[in-house]
């Protein structure tokens, strides 16, 4: 079968290794921007939640600007599945350059949108579109991305490899938590920050998304997407390519699977990562400055950990790695976050930040991967991002939300039980799950 352009399969063994890393450094670095595009919401509403919705209450204008990034979640499995049946359709990088162009318009929108004040409610509504179009964007990229860099890693290092996945996940979020650092202590003041400064991180996004749009231009396409046809062939597999019917009967199974996997992991992403700094001010009473510091130091750590989690994978298998965030997360999540909420030391609640982390790990290093390794190439985009985009508009959408709703209501506690919980389902999923390391159908289709 004809190599597709820009394929690896079009080139001489050398030529194609080093494509292939030029491939991944620059399909991570879009992805980085990304993530920090989307993440730079949950970051910054800290300051520009009053700019949106009138008020005193803090807690309640959190809840607000917490309720709009739900909101957001909704299109992500819509874009996911747009931008997925794309990817298997019509290549990897055709998905890859149209999700990052919308992150750019979308954030750029945040940037110029006037406040309540200047134009009352439809300040909020189009704070609404804004983020309904970052994700639809972060609903294809994620599971494009993914599968993208889960084709192109080596096979026997692809733990390794694709661990960096989450390395531009957090690297994004900690992009963001730097122009936080530099804003709050050498740019601007609190006030100024309020009234106009937040404006700033959405306009370096969306130029940045821009930036990565030229550098994905230039990336390869995947032997996996090349040996699995360009679209030209006839007969059942044209008709499986990019397919929603034929992912749901034909890969329910494997589908499921990843509906389970991300259960857990999805709800401890966004409490362990996002909202454990409001977490910080809000309850155990540390100032955002500190807060901010301490979840910044626990990120750079907690992203050197994503590489060498996929190792172990790649040495052990992946269900044992995986089955470090399902104990973890279900017995101690409880304990940790009460903990946090009661201390008063800043070392103390950085060490409580980094065992979350540390539990996290065994989730976030890996995920991407497995999901990969469970699906054939013609429906892998769709089927790696699809499903943990349900899970995420559902469940990780509203994380957020649901703990500064129980909290608003006097039942803090309860959210704690509830990460538990999800975390339960995820570690009974582990433990029924097929090992993949040996028995990737990226590595099969080879072979064939």
């Amino acid at each position: 079968m004809a190599a597709t352009p820009h394929s690896l399969a079009a080139t001489s063994p050398r030529t194609a290794r080093r494509m292939r890393m030029r491939s991944i450094i620059g399909g991570s670095a879009g992805n980085v921007i990304e993530w920090y595009d989307f993440l730079a919401y949950s970051i910054f509403s800290i300051y520009f939640s009053q700019a949106f919705f009138p008020g005193d209450n803090r807690t309640v204008q959190l809840l607000n600007a917490a309720a709009i990034a739900a909101i957001g979640y909704v299109m992500r499995p819509l874009g996911s599945w747009a931008i997925g049946a794309l990817a298997d359709r019509r290549g990897r990088r055709v998905a890859l350059s149209l999700s990052v162009g919308m992150m750019s318009a979308g954030s750029l929108l945040i940037a110029i949108t006037p406040t309540y004040a200047s134009i009352g409610v439809a300040a909020p509504a189009i704070l609404v579109c804004a983020r309904l179009l970052q994700g639809f964007s972060m609903g294809g990229e994620a599971g494009t991305s993914a599968t993208y860099l889960s084709e192109m890693a080596p096979a026997g290092k692809r733990g390794f490899f694709v661990g960096f996945v989450q390395v531009t996940v957090v690297m994004g979020q900690l992009v963001a938590l730097a122009l936080m650092l530099v804003l709050q202590r050498l740019a601007l003041t609190p006030h100024q920050l309020e009234q106009w400064g937040w404006r700033i991180p959405f306009a370096i996004g969306g130029a940045l998304a821009i930036f990565a749009l030229y550098l994905r231009r230039g990336i390869a396409e995947t032997d996996a997407y090349a040996q699995a046809g360009t679209g030209t062939d006839t007969g059942d597999a044209t008709t499986e390519r990019g397919s929603l019917l034929a992912l749901i009967v034909q890969h329910r199974r494997e589908t499921l699977w990843t509906i389970g996997i991300s259960v857990g992991g999805t709800v401890a992403f966004y409490t362990f990562t996002i909202y454990l700094q409001k977490y910080m001010v809000n309850t155990a009473g540390f100032s955002r400055d500190t807060a901010t510091l301490i979840a910044t130091v626990a990120l750079v750590i907690y992203m050197f950990c994503q590489p060498l989690y996929g190792w172990l994978s790649d040495v052990i298998g992946r269900r044992p790695v995986m089955m470090i965030f399902g104990f973890g997360g279900t017995f101690l999540t409880v304990p940790l976050m009460h903990a946090l909420g009661t201390t008063h030391s800043a070392w103390t609640a950085f060490g409580l930040s980094l065992a979350a982390l540390a539990i996290l790990s065994g989730f976030s290093s890996i995920h991407w991967l497995v999901k990969s390794e469970l699906f054939p190439a013609k429906v892998r985009a769709l089927g790696v991002g699809l499903p943990f985009a349900i899970v995420s508009s559902v469940m990780g959408g509203t994380t957020e939300f649901l703990a500064l709703r129980l909290k608003h209501a006097d039942h803090e506690s309860w959210f704690f039980y509830y990460v538990s919980a999800c975390a339960a389902v995820s570690l009974v999923t582990y433990w029924l799950m097929p090992e993949t390391r040996h028995r990737s159908v990226i590595d099969d289709e080879a072979r064939t």
